[in-house]
């Protein structure tokens, strides 16, 4: 086993009391496993699949499979027309909060490149349309490629402050998607790197400016609307007590159940929450909730 950081082992610690729960964590991240690929079928899957999908999971939806990594299906030819998109797993899990909604009409996505979680949100909700921001400007390319390359129609791509966008478009979308920059602990369970991810003062800094964009991204919620607040992270402050903060702050909030991910609720929120965490083998991890705007603000 690889050399332990104290600041992942003081993570473990703060997460479980149980040294067993706590080893798998630290398991996990300091030995890397192959995880499966999600493919998002963006157009019917053909009658002749040309992928081996793997077992399904319960909260994923039928127009994706699991795909062992080894096919590479990234690089076969229905990427490359534009008929799937190839994401980790635990963006799927992190999107399917999104079963609860039943209908929408417009919506925001305010993190949005590559792409992954607006065109799961397009897919779920065809005929929808999109407003795909992402503020910082030189990771719009990836954002518009993809977009262009599954061919997304009734799509929107700004480059905005999310200042800036709530004050332009308050109260304006059914559903507001966040998937906030974070740590990106889950990386590490990819095999990839995330400097200082463990540490006090990147979680600080992370959750800080997740809460500014919460603040403003409720704004832009349409009365009776939805937004859906997800990380790629582990920590608690950048996920269960964000949510804490924000629904005290925003009393016309509330988190809803999503029966789908039950067996995946957050131990450390009474509001429901939840985490998927990789040692199930499906995806590096993620957090994710579902809140809605049930009176005027």
């Amino acid at each position: 086993m690889k050399q332990v950081s104290s600041t992942l082992r003081r993570l473990a610690r703060r997460l479980f009391a149980d040294e067993s729960a706590q080893s798998r964590l630290i398991d996990a991240l300091t030995n890397p496993r192959e995880l499966p690929t999600a493919v998002v079928w963006v157009r019917d899957r053909p009658a002749q699949n040309p992928f081996t999908p793997l077992t399904s999971v319960d909260w994923l939806p039928d127009y994706v499979d699991l795909v062992d990594i080894s096919e590479r299906p990234g690089r076969h030819a229905v990427h490359d027309a534009g008929d799937i998109y190839c994401l980790d797993p635990s963006s799927v899990f992190a999107a399917a909060v999104l079963t609860q909604v039943s209908s929408a009409d417009q919506i925001f996505d305010l993190c949005a490149s590559p792409g992954g979680k607006s065109i799961l949100a397009a897919r779920r909700f065809p005929g929808a349309s999109l407003l795909c921001n992402e503020v910082i400007g030189k990771r719009t390319a990836a954002l518009i490629s993809n977009l262009k390359r599954c061919q997304i129609e009734r799509v929107q791509v700004a480059s905005q402050d999310v200042s800036r966008l709530a004050d332009e478009r308050p109260r304006a979308a059914d559903v507001v998607l966040v998937d906030a920059p974070c740590s990106g602990q889950s990386l590490i369970a990819r095999g990839k790197k995330s400097p200082g991810c463990f540490h006090p003062a990147t979680i600080n800094m992370n959750a800080n400016r997740q809460r500014r964009i919460l603040s403003h991204a409720v704004r832009m919620v349409s009365p009776g609307g939805f937004l859906a607040y997800m990380t790629c992270t582990y920590s608690l402050k950048e996920n269960e007590r964000n949510v804490d903060w924000l629904l005290k702050k925003n009393p016309h909030l509330q988190a809803v159940d999503v029966p789908l991910l039950e067996t995946y609720r957050s131990q450390w929120s009474e509001h429901p929450c939840y985490r998927l965490w990789p040692w199930t083998a499906v995806g590096a991890g993620s957090f994710t909730v579902l809140l809605q705007s049930v009176d005027s603000p």
